[in-house]
């Protein structure tokens, strides 16, 4: 399995949790979907770039 799959496989693993704990599914989806999004906007402009640039690797471009 790939580090994405199981990054992908560990998310779902997570969101079904947070919705049995909170019962609401709404926050789960908030959760999963906010904290990437959050980090992801905290990173400097450089360090976008790089990870852009890695993702593109990865694709094969």
């Amino acid at each position: 399995m790939t580090n994405r799959g199981k990054v992908a496989v560990g998310g779902v693993a997570a969101g079904l949790l947070l919705w049995w704990l909170t019962g609401s599914f709404l926050i789960a989806i908030a959760v999963m979907v906010g904290v990437p999004a959050i980090a992801y906007l905290m990173l400097d402009p450089s360090q976008r770039r790089r990870l852009r640039r890695v993702a593109r690797k990865e694709l094969g471009r």
